[in-house]
């Protein structure tokens, strides 16, 4: 059992590195056991919260809502779809307690404002404003007066609506975080917008990071080494499930890559090198991997130095290689033997 509170609000920060959050969305295809299920992935994973979707079909869609994608052989309409994929108010509690046990923040996507209502009674660490919902301001008071972190997507909005969006959850003191998102399922890597992530943390001041659809680890790892305070990525349990979004989704194994990348790549952005204090950390090797101006044959002392003299050879302990051109037109002050490696006191003083 974590020690973690419950529904503790999800530790949101500037530059303190980099959550990853596990998105489940409707990968559970409406079943509660495959719900649970993926709870336990991205525990195993490493993620550091899961992410749900919480939809009432009722109350957000009317029956006539078209398909986004006409994929599932079972339900005559989206909203048919949608209504498979409710849990009960009981269910939600059990999904948030399983969350609590495996360590992960439990943070939910409400699609109406009775899925706001069922959500403030199961609990939740931050609220996820889908893309289609960052326009929906009421439905964005509502969530910012419930105090615990917001974060918006903006693969629906552009930074005007996003402007309005934001100052909506500031106006209400609530945390607010913004991922850059761009709503394709998968997403090429040219419409990722990498770029966006610094840009919105300028803009806005506040945590940023990446709502990644790609279905790779690639634009996360980059969205990390950018700086990037939160990363949202689909989680599959096989690239052989049914869903509209396994596509556009990473598996646990690969979640795990991305984790442990994420935290490499923070250790290595906390721990800036000094390029020329590093060098000396290797003078051993140095010494070993460099070279030095050797004579190429049996020279005597008084001989002036040609270039045909000489060459570089290892080890690097004696004048550097890099020293060579200075020392061609040098006397000798001693004789040297071939191989031998050259000296300031072999030389006559210039």
């Amino acid at each position: 059992m974590t020690d973690r509170p419950r529904s503790a609000p999800l530790p949101l920060a500037l530059g303190t590195g980099c959550l990853v959050v596990a998105e489940i969305g409707q990968a559970h295809d409406g079943s509660l056991g495959t719900a649970h299920a993926h709870i336990d992935a991205a525990a195993a994973a490493g993620a550091d919260a899961v992410k749900f979707q919480t939809h009432i079909a009722a109350a957000e869609s009317t029956p006539g809502e078209p398909w986004r994608v006409r994929f599932s052989p079972q339900d005559d309409t989206r909203f048919d779809y949608w209504r498979r994929m409710e849990f009960t108010e009981a269910q939600w509690h059990g999904l948030r307690d399983h969350a609590d046990e495996a360590g992960l923040a439990f943070v939910s996507s409400p699609f109406s404002i009775e899925a706001v209502e069922l959500l403030e009674r199961v609990g939740v660490s931050a609220w996820k404003i889908a893309s289609g919902e960052t326009s929906n301001l009421p439905l964005l008071r509502r969530v910012s007066a419930h105090g615990a972190p917001v974060i918006l997507s903006c693969g629906m909005s552009d930074l005007a609506e996003l402007d309005d969006a934001v100052a909506v959850v500031r106006a209400a003191d609530a945390p607010v975080a913004v991922l850059q998102c761009t709503s394709a399922y998968p997403c090429p890597p040219e419409r990722v917008g990498l770029n966006v992530v610094p840009q919105l943390a300028e803009r806005y001041g506040v945590p940023t990071g990446l709502s990644d659809h790609s279905g790779t680890i690639y634009a996360g790892l980059a969205a990390a080494a950018l700086g990037a305070d939160l990363l949202e990525v689909h989680l599959t349990l096989s690239r052989h499930a049914f869903g509209p979004d396994v596509p556009a989704s990473i598996t646990v194994e690969e979640m795990r890559q991305l984790v442990d990348g994420v935290a490499f790549i923070a250790t290595a952005r906390a721990h800036p090198v000094d390029k020329d204090a590093a060098v000396h950390d290797f003078a051993e090797l140095r010494d070993l991997f460099t070279k030095s101006v050797v004579a190429r044959r049996d020279l005597p002392a008084g001989h002036v130095l040609t270039a045909d003299d000489l060459t570089v050879k290892k080890p690097g302990t004696g004048i550097p290689a890099r020293r060579l051109d200075d020392v061609v037109g040098r006397t000798l002050r001693t004789a040297v033997a071939a191989d031998a490696l050259l000296s300031p006191d072999d030389l006559d003083p210039t």
